[in-house]
Parts: structure tokens; C-alpha cells; sequence
């Protein structure tokens, strides 16, 4: 309801209720008026099982001790960014009662740090202490008022760990350990939808003090207690099959045209059998055969603040290892994998923006619900400016068949443009802000972005404008044979803290230490995305990026130079509208100065086999989507890797993927 019908409506009521209590004369006496049967409440029915889902801020401490020969003690204090996930099932009675059970995970977030409980160098050793999850099982009990709850939880909690040694003779030592506390808490939660609620919850953990004895003969023993600030949203589900299982897409309904949830899950193993390698250096795939996992879920949570302003919230539970730690090929084979190996689910906010949107009036088009899009009418002609943290490529260099590793393609040089070093962390995201002008034949954007500090890092060099990434691109729609197509042109410059290749080489002093010749630099480059429709069921794509290769690269991979091209065919023609088959080529290239350094036995963020016979590295992937049902996809890949790391001493590598991926 608009501000001012909101008014009108509340006054008229107002006038209503006046005539009501003191008559008016200009109405006769014996004219009965209509009575409006006064407006009624739902009251929030707090009975019944729920699922959800939280973020918050963990703090805790850590008295350790560690035995190698002396004793050491030390008393930690570790803090950081927490997420999970919860479940549970209320009753309330009709004085407002409220008992319930719940069980809950956290898990802490994706910077190595935050999750370090303790560390303690001596002489012998360098231990540490770091957690994974924390789990509880509680009891609540509170009093639930309409829409309000407030209640007190407590019960069993649990911790997994794992201690690692680095003895300074021998090798190293890792002991994975669960221990066993209680927690206690309390909280307040507010129904604001017939299936929704939020909540803020503070949580205390106390947990026994454990000691692992490591094959060393070390010894190391701890007494943790861990303190956390959520921030909740639940759904109530009905489990108990009195009106059907719940669909997915009824769980995700958010009651309200202000805001909308959406989520995913994709689970992607990978392996290849041994290979051929004359030899293996620090950055090479390893030759012998392996297999390897990567796990992710998101939700997608977007709300409108005005006409025209939204907020997008995108938490993540991030899992896996990408083959051989995530090195080893320039057009890495899992686009899900990233540059950090999580053993176990690390909490991320990957996406935390806003976006305005200024409509010049005209025409209209209509804006499909999506993960980064609510849905709508919006004009043809529009400025939208976006701000915040989430990746460049959700803006820039979009392509219908070779974009999303959870439903397509998943080689890096073949769902991106390889040689397009664009701002990111260890998992692919960066804080920026865009502007698009759209108009009904072509759309213009810009951007700024924050540099990595250093290559491959997980920080950022805040010199804005004196360090950072400019983005430009345009795209023209055009129509070929009555089939749409878009061409995008974009170029891109960095002004980084970064090293040069040729500078390295010329000094032996530096032994291949390319940071030792870490200075503000610029690199720059172009990309050409073509998408065209060859009938309504197939797709042709194809990319060609290039950089001027002279310094090293800061947050993609090492590609220089990278032409891909490809085709996606939709099952139309054998029954099956859903599934899809992709099929993509991909040949990358080092410049000079990056092959020389390579050659030399220096180490790129992603390869370096200690030398190197130069040829070209050639990507060929394909795969097949089977579609499940509505909600959940299967998908067989397979990629065959020629000059692996652009080294005609290894390979050639058969790469093998499996896909399981749900969204609602």
C-alpha cells in the first residue's frame, strides 16, 4: 500500500469512527449505517517444527599447554565472523508457554585466523590449536506473546578441532579431536510473516578441558569457552505429513512482495587417473591419480528498502579441496574450487551489496526473480549504481552458456575469460562499486574495485583510487536471422602492488623471489565475449582476453592470452527440454616474460613445475545436465587437458566430474 492510499485509508476510518460516537445531523436518524466487523490479527502459531539458518560474531579463549621436553602455557583470545545452520520444534500452550528442542551448528568463517584458538612456538615445536564447528542440543523455554518470544536455552554442546605440530626435526604432526561442554543462552525472536521469524541470540559455551599426546611424543592440552552474538531466520515446515511433504518452492516463499529468499546446493567431485610427468615441481598437478570434493550452499536473501533501492545478502557455507590444493593447470578444471582448502564448512559472506536503480521512463521490461535479482517491471532506460562486496564477474562479462560452474561449464578459461585478472579474494570476491546506463539496444558499465594487497591474498590495499582495478564494457544486442545475440567489449586496468617478471630474472640475486621486486604497478588488458542463439534449443559462445603479461598475476590465474569457444544444446529434440549439453575448447598462453620466469623454475599463483617446455596449454571439456525433477540437476563432465601448466613434459591429464546441484 502506497504512503498516501495508506493516509487516505486512515483517515477515512477516522471520520467513520467519529460519526459513530457522536452522530451527524446531515444524516437522517432512522438510516442505519453499515458496521465494518473490526480487523483481526493472526496470531502467530508458534507450535510446529522449523529450519534456519544464522550469522553472528564468536569470541572465545584458550588456556593451552604444550609439553616437548619443557612446559609451556599461554591463555589465547580468538574472535571472528561465525555462520550455521539450526533446527528445531516448538509447543506453546495456551498461557503462553513455550517448550521446545534445538539443535544448531556454527562454523567459523573463511580467514584461517579467526578459527585459531592457540599457538605456541618453542625451540622444539610450533603447535597450534584451531576449531572447525561447534554444535549444540538445547532445550528452550520461554513465553510467547502474539508475534513476541523471549526465552532461555541450555544444554549439550560439542567441539571439533584439530591440533597441528611442526617439530623443527621431523615431519608434520596433525591430531583431529571432538570434546564435549554445555551451553547456555538466551534470546528474543518477532513472527513477522504467517512462517517467518527472526531472532538475536547469545550463546554461552564451556567446554572440558582435552589433551592429545602426537606421535613425536608431544603432548598438548586445552581448556576452551566460547562466547556468540546471532542473528536468526527460521522457516516452519510441516515434517509431519498432515498436508503433503513441503515444496521446495513453498519453503522459500517469503509471504511478501518486500523481499525474496532463494538457495542452492552443489556438491562436485573431481579426479583423474595417473599421468605421464618427466617431472613434478612445487605447483605441478601431482602424476599419480587422486580425487578430490568441493561442497557449497548459499542463500540468497534480497529485500526492497524504497522505490528503486534493494539490499542482497548472500551467505555461504563453503567446503572442498580443488585437485593438488587448487594448482597445477592455467585453465583450472573446477570453477567451484577455490584458492582455499576448507576440510570442513567456513561461514563467508560473499555477497553484501547495495543497488539503486533510477528509471528514466518509456518502455518497460520485465526483471526475472533470480539469486542476484528480484523481480519486477523496471524501465528499459535505466541508471542502476550498486555498491558493496561480491565479484566483479557478477557484473561484468556475462554470458548465457558459459557462466555459472554450478550449472554449465566449469574450466576457468572456459566459464571466464582466462586471461582477465580481475580483483579477488582467495574465493573469488572483492568490494567495488558499478554503474550501468541500459537502454534497449546496448547497456554501458564502469566500475572500481579494491586491488588485492599482494598477489593471491585474501586482503586488500585500501590506497583507493591509487590502487584498484577500473572496469569498462559495453554491450550491443543485436539480432542475426531473427536470433539474439550480444557482443561484449571490455577493457580493464590495475594500478597494484605487484612484481615483475622480467626485473626477477635479470637480478640472480633475487633467487626467483618475484615479491623482492614488489612496486605500484599497472597491468591492463581486454576481453571479447560473444553469445549468439542458433535456434531456440542452441548456443554458440566464444571469448578471447588478453593482458600484457609483464607483471605477476594478482588474483585469477596464469593465463595471458586465452581464446575459448563452445556450444550449448538444449534436449528438446530427444525429449528432454531440461537437460543440456555442453561442448568447449579452450587454448591458453603465457607471455614471454611469464614463461621465462616459469621456465626458470619460478612459482605463478596457480603453476610452476621448477621447468618448463614451453607449448601451449588446450583445454577440451564437455558434459551433460540431466534434470532430476524441478529442482535438482545432475551433471556428467569431462576435460581433456593437453600441455598441462603449458608443459609438453606432463600429460596429457583426463579430468572426471560428477554434479549434484539443487536450488530453489
Amino acid at each position: 500500500m502506497t504512503c498516501a492510499r495508506a493516509f487516505r485509508v486512515h483517515i477515512a476510518a477516522g471520520t467513520a469512527l467519529g460519526v459513530a460516537a457522536f452522530g451527524a445531523p446531515a444524516i437522517a436518524a432512522d438510516v442505519a449505517l453499515p458496521v465494518k466487523a473490526p480487523h483481526l490479527k493472526t496470531v502467530f502459531d508458534w507450535t510446529g517444527f522449523y529450519i534456519g539458518a544464522h550469522a553472528g560474531y564468536s569470541r572465545g579463549t584458550s588456556v593451552a599447554t604444550l609439553s616437548d621436553a619443557a612446559v609451556t602455557t599461554t591463555s589465547n583470545t580468538f574472535s571472528g565472523v561465525i555462520g550455521g545452520l539450526q533446527a528445531g520444534y516448538n509447543w506453546r500452550a495456551s498461557s503462553g508457554l513455550l517448550l521446545g528442542v534445538e539443535t544448531d551448528m556454527m562454523f567459523p568463517n573463511y580467514l584461517t585466523s579467526n578459527s585459531v584458538m592457540s599457538l605456541i612456538a618453542t625451540p622444539r615445536s610450533i603447535a597450534s590449536e584451531q576449531w572447525d564447528y561447534v554444535g549444540t542440543v538445547r532445550g528452550r523455554i520461554g513465553y510467547a506473546s502474539g508475534p513476541w518470544l523471549a526465552y532461555a536455552t541450555g544444554g549439550f554442546a560439542f567441539m571439533g578441532e584439530r591440533f597441528l605440530n611442526v617439530p623443527t626435526v621431523g615431519d608434520e604432526e596433525k591430531d583431529i579431536h571432538v570434546r564435549f561442554g554445555w551451553a547456555a543462552g538466551a534470546g528474543l525472536e518477532y513472527a513477522f510473516a504467517p512462517n517467518w521469524t527472526a531472532r538475536v541470540e547469545y550463546l554461552y559455551s564451556r567446554f572440558e578441558g582435552a589433551g592429545v599426546v602426537l606421535p613425536s611424543g608431544t603432548q598438548y592440552a586445552s581448556q576452551p569457552d566460547f562466547q556468540a552474538v546471532r542473528l536468526g531466520l527460521n522457516r516452519k515446515i510441516d515434517l509431519t505429513g498432515s498436508s503433503g511433504l513441503t515444496p521446495a518452492a513453498q519453503i522459500a516463499d517469503p509471504e511478501s512482495d518486500r523481499w525474496e529468499i532463494h538457495g542452492q546446493t552443489t556438491y562436485l567431485p573431481q579426479g583423474y587417473p595417473g599421468f605421464r610427468a618427466l617431472y613434478t615441481g612445487t605447483n605441478s598437478l601431482t602424476p599419480a591419480a587422486q580425487l578430490q570434493a568441493t561442497w557449497s550452499n548459499s542463500l540468497y536473501l534480497n529485500a526492497r528498502l524504497w522505490d528503486g533501492g534493494e539490499l542482497y545478502y548472500n551467505p555461504e557455507l563453503l567446503q572442498g579441496f580443488g585437485l593438488n590444493d587448487t594448482v597445477g593447470l592455467g585453465g583450472f578444471s573446477n570453477g567451484e574450487a577455490q584458492k582455499s582448502n576448507f576440510p570442513y564448512p567456513h561461514y563467508n559472506t560473499s555477497r553484501l551489496l547495495v543497488r539503486q536503480t533510477f528509471g528514466f521512463g518509456g518502455e518497460q521490461e520485465e526483471l526475472a526473480s533470480g539469486p542476484g535479482q528480484l523481480g519486477g517491471k523496471v524501465d528499459v532506460n535505466r541508471l542502476t549504481i550498486q555498491a558493496g562486496k561480491f565479484a566483479v564477474t557478477d557484473v561484468f562479462d556475462g554470458n548465457a552458456y558459459a557462466k555459472d560452474t554450478r550449472k554449465d561449464f566449469l574450466n576457468w578459461s572456459i566459464w571466464a575469460p582466462g586471461a582477465f585478472d580481475y580483483s579477488a579474494d582467495k574465493v573469488g570476491l572483492t568490494y567495488g562499486i558499478t554503474a550501468e546506463l541500459n537502454q534497449k539496444r546496448w547497456a554501458l558499465r564502469a566500475g572500481y574495485f579494491l586491488m588485492d594487497a599482494v598477489s593471491n591474498s585474501n586482503s586488500f590495499d585500501t590506497n583507493v583510487f591509487r590502487r584498484g582495478e577500473y572496469v569498462v564494457e559495453l554491450e550491443t544486442r543485436y539480432q542475426l536471422f531473427s536470433l539474439p545475440g550480444k557482443l561484449r567489449t571490455l577493457a580493464w586496468l590495475n594500478s597494484a602492488f605487484s612484481g615483475s617478471y622480467r626485473e626477477t630474472l635479470d637480478n640472480p640475486a633475487l633467487d626467483l623471489d618475484i615479491a623482492l621486486t614488489r612496486a605500484g604497478r599497472i597491468k591492463y588488458g581486454y576481453v571479447l565475449n560473444l553469445e549468439q542463439a542458433l535456434t531456440e534449443d542452441i548456443g554458440l559462445f566464444g571469448r578471447w582476453s588478453w593482458n600484457n603479461g609483464q607483471t605477476e598475476i594478482m588474483a585469477f590465474t596464469d593465463i595471458d592470452a586465452s581464446l575459448s569457444l563452445g556450444t550449448s544444446i538444449k534436449g528438446t529434440r530427444w525429449g528432454r527440454p531440461d537437460d543440456t549439453i555442453g561442448i568447449a575448447g579452450a587454448i591458453n598462453a603465457l607471455s614471454n616474460d611469464h614463461r621465462d620466469f616459469i621456465a626458470a623454475g619460478g612459482l605463478g599463483v596457480l603453476i610452476g613445475d621448477g621447468a618448463l617446455n614451453y607449448r601451449k596449454e588446450r583445454i577440451l571439456e564437455t558434459y551433460y545436465a540431466f534434470a532430476l525433477n524441478k529442482y535438482f540437476t545432475l551433471t556428467a563432465d569431462y576435460q581433456f587437458v593437453t600441455n598441462p601448466a603449458y608443459n609438453a613434459d606432463r600429460g596429457p591429464v583426463h579430468i572426471f566430474s560428477g554434479r549434484l546441484h539443487g536450488e530453489f
